[in-house]
């Protein structure tokens, strides 16, 4: 049975809104996941997370694997007591950060022989052993362990991989142990419509909680992310939620959310924000440019965060410039708020019918300068 409730649907497009039950609390849809990698999202504190709207965080497979280790993270309580945050977590299963590193892993049909990124040791890990570590781990929702490859990447590649993704997702499936955490499937198939085709469909007949779609915004052409798009969510099923990974750009959550997405993730707030990117209901800004040295505005008048709050654009830009620690703290506040209050507003205007009215919007007003 699905835990996936469809609450309101657009009647001019594909958004929608809904509630994913987990074992620690409902996530309303379509939201945005901030990145804790190492079981922190970078500069901000778990009780400031909750402030700004975050509502589910995201950790990976990979990295707690490799530091402190999940049976160390199992025997303090499980993740969510290991970092101090009570609200759902969605772990990777680590397949993206192996492929980041393929010049030290081969893939074989058992799994994934690894060298550490740290101190070079030999590591394997199996689509089993992913379950078996999330599972210590203790997250929410967790992620099959899947191939991924490069763009671009030749049809023959691309179908070896997702054959083998969709093996691997098998086996995921039936490495669970009944913890009641959530399994997602993950879509693979390159820049091949067809080839993405085939794996949602495999995946659904095999049934998962949820279905993401990997291996997009991987360099390819932003067009060519959305016909992947448009090619896919129509072959999973309405009643369970669909998880575009790694994605992006505020423009990219709108354009998701207008295509059936229901869940995002990316690094993109956070990194930014500790280089001087900061975004706004009019664009980016850049901290660092000379023109805003004496601007006493905050950096997005329309904004309510602390940052917002409290604090000018000269002080930020001075902040950043002095190489800061809070730089990255304040900035970080800012952009993350700004991700979390961009998808309860579009859930709102979903939920009223406005989605299309919204979408023109948010274009029009960034093409008023910040």
């Amino acid at each position: 049975m699905t835990r996936f409730r469809l609450l309101h649907k657009s009647s001019t497009c594909a958004a929608r809104c809904g509630e994913l039950s987990t074992l620690h609390g409902p996530i309303h849809t379509p939201v945005f996941m901030p990145v804790g990698t190492q079981a922190t999202v970078k500069g901000v504190l778990p009780e400031e997370l909750e402030a700004l709207g975050a509502r589910i965080i995201l950790g990976n497979t990979y990295h707690l694997f490799i530091r402190p280790g999940h049976e160390l993270i199992r025997s303090l309580g499980g993740l969510h007591a290991f970092m101090h945050w009570q609200r759902p977590i969605l772990t990777d299963s680590g397949g993206f950060q192996i492929f980041s590193l393929r010049e030290l892993a081969r893939i074989t049909e058992q799994g994934a022989e690894f060298r550490s990124h740290l101190d070079g040791s030999r590591l394997f890990l199996s689509p089993e052993d992913a379950i078996h570590v999330q599972e210590a781990l203790g997250s929410d929702i967790m992620m099959v362990l899947d191939t991924c490859i490069p763009y671009p990447a030749g049809r023959e590649e691309a179908a070896r991989a997702t054959a083998l993704t969709g093996r691997w997702a098998a086996r995921c499936k039936a490495a669970l142990s009944g913890t009641g955490q959530l399994l997602f499937g993950i879509v693979q198939g390159g820049m091949y419509p067809d080839l993405r085709r085939e794996s949602a469909n495999e995946l659904v007949e095999t049934g998962f909680d949820g279905y993401a779609l990997g291996g997009l915004s991987v360099g390819e052409p932003k067009e060519l992310m959305l016909e992947m798009l448009e090619a896919t969510v129509p072959h999973l099923p309405a009643d369970h939620p669909v998880y575009l990974m790694g994605v992006g750009t505020p423009e990219d959550l709108v354009e998701g959310v207008y295509r059936g997405v229901d869940m995002f993730d990316c690094v993109m707030p956070t990194r930014n924000a500790r280089n001087g990117m900061l975004f706004t209901s009019r664009g980016r800004l850049v901290i660092k440019n000379a023109r805003y040295r004496e601007d006493p505005r905050p950096v997005d008048e329309e904004c309510t965060c602390y940052t917002c709050r409290h604090f000018s654009r000269a002080y930020l830009r001075h902040l950043f410039q002095s190489r800061e620690i809070l730089a990255s703290q304040l900035n970080s506040i800012h952009n993350l708020h700004y991700y979390c209050a961009l998808m309860a507003a579009m859930r709102r205007a979903i939920a009223a019918d406005r989605f299309d009215d919204f979408r023109r919007r948010f274009y029009a007003q960034r093409e008023v300068p910040a």
